[in-house]
């Protein structure tokens, strides 16, 4: 695992907490929960890409 993909599934452990804590609130922010969701979607593009092709299977090309 490359440092980056460690700093990037670290923030992503991260901002799960933040939406759990935010969705567990009387009145959760809406506005901050969809850029928490945000967020957490750009960071999953992000470790995506790096993972390598050699490493999908055949079937899945």
């Amino acid at each position: 695992m490359t440092d980056r993909s460690f700093r990037l599934l670290s923030r992503q452990q991260r901002l799960d907490e933040q939406l759990q804590r935010e969705r567990a609130r009387a009145a959760p922010d809406r506005i901050r929960l969809f850029r928490l969701q945000r967020l957490k979607l750009i960071i999953k593009d992000q470790l995506n890409r790096l993972i390598p092709q050699a490493l999908t299977p055949m079937a899945a090309r």
